[in-house]
């Protein structure tokens, strides 16, 4: 799978809640962190563990790409989240992808 088709089944899996396809795109050692570089996730039970918490909290939570640029392995996203009606936010998503999964992300809020 290319890196631009394991992002796109993320973000499928993500604004349709599927956790366990969500989760299968991510490496076991896989690394969410912010611009800084902090960790904020490490691992894939980290990952599951805060995106089914997200889920639960924000059933409607969405994201919709503005604009994408593929380099490579890696995949960068600028979309508009929208947890609910009224609440959204922008944020940019660097995917590093290795061995068809995606080994790091880094978000910008």
């Amino acid at each position: 799978m290319s890196p631009l088709e394991v992002v796109e089944r993320q973000v499928e899996a993500y604004n349709a809640q599927d956790l366990d396809a969500f989760c299968a795109c991510f490496a076991e050692d896989c690394v969410i962190a912010d611009l800084n570089g902090a960790v904020t996730q490490a691992g894939a039970a980290s990952i599951r563990t805060r995106y089914a918490e997200m889920f639960k909290q924000y059933p409607q939570n969405r994201a919709r790409i503005v604009n994408r640029i593929v380099v490579g392995d890696v995949v960068i996203d600028h979309e508009e989240v929208a947890r609910t009606p009224g609440q959204g936010f922008e944020a940019a998503a660097i995917y590093t992808v290795k061995n068809g999964l995606i080994a790091r992300v880094d978000f910008v809020k």
